[in-house]
């Protein structure tokens, strides 16, 4: 007899993944397979809690190696900022996104519990090469990448709980306390530990102006065109396939917004400042007429280049915030990302920007 998986069967520890439990947590895409013998071959308990278990057959044929996503001891964090059940209720509902992410195999929810489980595709089995800070993209890639969001954006442009009632549960962008509150107490010691590297005018914003901004451009995101936002594409929740297209991992902050976020928090997180001030123009110009809407619908060249002037408000909080803070990504990756952030806050004029557009 079969294990029936439901939210009651997350396990609290990997170990307790057995055999049984797994052949029924991918028997909807695999029904002939029965697994044999699991071996965990990774696990991660950061963020959130992560595990990679290898697997064999008795019966049937599967994947060899499959990656799984829980939720971590930040539960409460995720409740108030509004990012728990995001990514497993995306997964769930078998929207197609129009852009490469791993495939689900199952997903299980216990809301009482503030708990999740995510049985999803290796995508390094097929070749998939994560990135971060540490390895940036190439110009062509990044290009890859934004063509894969317009096709995302044009999918669900005009996204409203009428015209996608399956995705009714999406949050509009938001700047609400649950999601600032732990930047203000973050964002000190980042810039403590930022000193002497935030370029211009930004050397002279405390806590509360960097908060502020983010908090201008997060609302900016609730006017123009709507659409739905992977939420947290920068570079390090993506992948490079063989032929360069672009992967998107993590889709814990998906939302409903302006195409404007996704763009500038994947175009300058993605590239060294070299290559983000070569070529940014032409990206995201790329971008705009790569989207499938009508041309009425369309951005105009100075729309989105005003649009994109705003966003590194966002990346710029972030990250000095998650620099502030020890445990969730290393301090290299901190570092590099709150200087791409920084940088083209500077050289954007994102200030002037977000006034112009009326934040």
């Amino acid at each position: 007899m079969g294990v029936a998986l439901g939210p009651s069967q997350i396990p609290a520890d990997w170990a307790a993944v057995t055999p049984e439990w797994m052949t029924a947590a991918i028997e909807g895409r695999h029904p002939d397979a029965r697994v044999s013998e699991v071996s965990l071959l990774m696990t991660d308990d950061g963020t959130n809690r992560r595990a990679r278990f290898g697997l064999r057959y008795c019966a049937g044929s599967g994947p060899e190696v499959v990656f799984m996503k829980a939720e971590g001891v930040h539960r409460e964090v995720h409740a108030r900022n509004g990012n728990m059940f995001n990514e497993p209720d995306l997964f769930a509902s078998g929207v197609q996104l129009g852009v490469d992410h791993p495939l689900a195999y199952r997903v299980l929810i216990d809301r009482a519990g503030l708990d999740y489980l995510i049985v999803m595709e290796d995508v390094t089995r097929r070749g998939a090469d994560p990135r971060d800070a540490t390895r940036p993209m190439n110009v062509d890639q990044v290009a890859n990448g934004l063509r894969g969001l317009a096709r995302l954006h044009s999918r669900y442009w005009g996204f409203t709980e009428v015209t996608r009632p399956e995705l009714a549960w999406v949050q509009t962008w938001q700047a609400t306390e649950g999601y600032l509150g732990p930047l203000r107490e973050r964002v000190p010691a980042g810039l403590q530990r930022f000193t002497g590297h935030l370029p211009g005018a930004v050397s002279t914003y405390g806590t509360d102006k960097i908060v502020d901004f983010l908090a201008r451009f997060m609302t900016s995101l609730a006017s123009g065109p709507m659409t739905l936002l992977h939420g947290d594409p920068h570079v390090g929740n993506t992948y490079v396939l063989s032929d360069d297209d672009v992967g998107f991992l993590d889709w814990q902050v998906v939302r409903r917004g302006n195409w404007s976020h996704d763009v500038g928090y994947f175009l300058i997180s993605a590239l060294t400042l070299e290559d983000r001030r070569s070529s940014e123009a032409d990206l995201v110009e790329g971008y705009r007429e790569a989207l499938e809407v009508p041309d009425a619908h369309r951005p105009s060249s100075e729309e989105a280049w005003l649009r994109y002037r705003a966003s590194p408000a966002y990346g710029l909080g972030v990250w000095l915030a998650t620099l502030g803070v020890d445990t969730a990504q290393s301090r290299e990756v901190c570092l590099a990302l709150s200087e791409r952030y920084a940088a083209a806050f500077s050289e954007l004029g994102t200030a002037e920007a977000l006034a112009t557009l009326g934040f």
